[in-house]
Order: structure tokens, then C-alpha cells, then sequence
């Protein structure tokens, strides 16, 4: 872990690009580290931030952001007085946008849902065991990791509920009822699908770029 000072928080906390180095995780899972493990992929800043309440006189650097030095995302904390309370709130805030940035690669046509994904599915999937346990909800830490494994699958397949839902054994409404549950994750689901709808588009603008191109250069050839 890197730690240094600074006097203002950056402009742009947040962006989803899954184009970049922060949009793959090249095998491995962050969420699975402990703390930490994660803090030690962290460049850490402390920097000035009012009190609460609008107090500006009382100033003081105990706001924390954390930087993940191998994607690049960036969270931070500075509603508590203690920086180290905003540290692990900063921590926290990581995790949650690591698994929202951060894709796994999915192997649809052999793919076995993880254990973390069965969990948060609900009780009427057709591939949800009874050695699942009870449904984990938002509010439950480890939703966090079923709504990576969730987002995984949605990314593989281009961004479609109804396929995603066949993968999970689950109608299009029901995972809809899953991914609008937690605000969070509808975000990031609707990040996701605009993401691969821009994908599309470009493809088919180059392909229209490409046959215009092949059109003139049959004019000039003939």
C-alpha cells in the first residue's frame, strides 16, 4: 500500500469503461482477497474535507481515497471524523465498484453457475439446489459477490436478460425483479448493456465504412 497526501479529491471519482485495463481481470478475482490483501493493491491519499454540518473552519485530513493500482479504480470516504474509519468505508466503496467494473470471463457454452451466483438467485431457479440455503439479499455483504458473477454472465451475453435468464433457469421477469433490487446493480446492468449497444454500433458503422469504401474502389477500378 502507497500512502501520500492530498489537499482535493480528484474531479472524476467514478467511469465505466470496459474497454480498458479496469474492464478485465485477467483471471484474477479481487473480491476474493482479504483486506488486507487489497489494501496492499492500494495507493492510498488523505486529504482535507469539511466537517460535517457545512462546518468549513474545521477542517481536517482525514478523508481517505484509494486508488487500485491495477485497474485504476479509484473510491474514497470522508463523511467520519476518524480517517481510519473512512478507510474502511473507502475499502468497502472498492469492493463494491470492483464488482461492478470488473469482468470475469464467462465460458457460455460449458458455464456452471459459482456457488456466490446461486445464492443471490431466487428460490424458483431451475438450477438453485437446495444446498444454496435461504436467498442472500442486497443488504447481505455477501451479495457482493453473486452480483459480480451476475454481471459476468449479463456481459457475456452481449447484455440480453432473457439469455442471461436461461443460463440461471430464471424467466426474463424474474431476473429483472433480481437486477432492480438493488439500485447498485440495476446501474450497472444498464452501464453494461448501453456499453455493448455503443460495441454494436461502431462495429456496424465500420462494416458500413468498409462497403463504402469497396464500392468506390470498384467505381475507380472499373
Amino acid at each position: 500500500m502507497y500512502t501520500r497526501t492530498a489537499e482535493t479529491p480528484p474531479k472524476h471519482l467514478f467511469c465505466f469503461n470496459y474497454n480498458t485495463s479496469a474492464g478485465h481481470s485477467n483471471g484474477i478475482n479481487y473480491l476474493e482477497l482479504t483486506d488486507d490483501e487489497l489494501m496492499r493493491q492500494c495507493e492510498m491519499d488523505t486529504f482535507k474535507s469539511s466537517g460535517p454540518g457545512g462546518q468549513h473552519r474545521n477542517k481536517r485530513e482525514s478523508a481517505v481515497r484509494l486508488k487500485h493500482l491495477p485497474t485504476g479504480i479509484i473510491a474514497q470516504a470522508a463523511e467520519d471524523r476518524s480517517q481510519h474509519m473512512n478507510r474502511a468505508s473507502a475499502l468497502k466503496r472498492l469492493r463494491a465498484l470492483l464488482a461492478i467494473r470488473v469482468r470475469n470471463s464467462v465460458d457460455i457454452d460449458s458455464y456452471t453457475p459459482p456457488m456466490e451466483l446461486l445464492q443471490i438467485l431466487p428460490l424458483k431457479s431451475t438450477i438453485r439446489g437446495s444446498d444454496c440455503g435461504p436467498q442472500i439479499g442486497p443488504k447481505n455483504p455477501k451479495f457482493i459477490l453473486g452480483m459480480q458473477a451476475l454481471l459476468d454472465v449479463i456481459f457475456a451475453v452481449d447484455g440480453s436478460i432473457s439469455e442471461a435468464g436461461k443460463l440461471l433457469g430464471l424467466s426474463t421477469g424474474a431476473l429483472s425483479r433480481l437486477i432492480l433490487s438493488d439500485d447498485s446493480l440495476r446501474m450497472a446492468v444498464n452501464d453494461l448493456r448501453n456499453s455493448k449497444q455503443r460495441s454494436i454500433k461502431l462495429r456496424y458503422d465500420d462494416l458500413d465504412r468498409l462497403v463504402i469504401f469497396d464500392e468506390k474502389l470498384d467505381t475507380f477500378c472499373h
